[in-house]
C-alpha cells in the first residue's frame, strides 16, 4: 500500500527541478511562542513600547530563526517526510523583514543532487526563496540535505 505524503528520494531530485510550498501566515501567536521558547526575549519582540519608539521596521517583526524554522517544515513536509536522513549545513540571506500578518510560501530549486558514498542515499542542495504576499523575496537559503534513495528492488 502506497504511504501517503511521503517524501522525494533523492533520485527523483534532478537539477533544475522546482517546487513551490503552501502559504503559511505568521501569526501573533507563532512570535509569542517561538521568542518565549527559544529565549528571545528582546525587546523588538516583546516590548510594543520601544519597537513604537526604536525600531526601524513596522509592525511586528518575526526573528528569522522562526521564519527560518517555519519555511523548513513547510519544505520538509512536502518534500522531505520520511525521505530526509539528516540536515547538513546552510548559507542563509535575510533580504527583508516579515512581521505578525504576513504570508510566506517557498519556491525550491535543486541545484545539486549527487550519491552518497554508502546505502544508495544521496546529497541533495536547494536554493529556497522565501517569498512573502507581495511577491517579495525575503530569505534565501541553501540547505544541503542527506536523502534516502528507493529501497532496493
Amino acid at each position: 500500500m502506497k504511504l501517503v505524503g511521503q517524501g522525494y528520494y533523492w533520485t527523483e531530485l534532478p537539477v533544475g527541478a522546482r517546487f513551490r510550498t503552501f502559504g503559511r501566515t505568521i501569526t501573533e501567536t507563532d512570535i509569542v511562542n517561538f521568542v518565549s521558547v527559544a529565549g528571545m526575549l528582546e525587546s523588538l519582540f516583546v516590548d510594543a513600547e520601544f519597537r513604537a519608539g526604536h525600531s526601524a521596521i513596522p509592525g511586528r517583526p518575526a526573528p528569522a530563526a522562526l521564519v527560518l524554522s517555519l519555511c523548513e517544515g513547510l519544505v520538509l513536509n512536502a518534500t522531505g517526510q520520511g525521505t530526509g536522513l539528516a540536515f547538513l549545513g546552510m548559507e542563509l540571506t535575510v533580504k527583508a523583514p516579515v512581521v505578525q500578518g504576513d504570508t510566506i510560501h517557498v519556491e525550491i530549486e535543486v541545484t545539486e543532487q549527487r550519491a552518497a558514498q554508502k546505502n544508495g542515499r544521496g546529497l541533495v542542495r536547494t536554493r529556497n526563496e522565501v517569498v512573502n504576499q507581495r511577491g517579495e523575496v525575503v530569505m534565501v537559503y541553501t540547505p544541503l540535505r542527506l536523502m534516502a534513495g528507493p529501497p532496493a528492488e
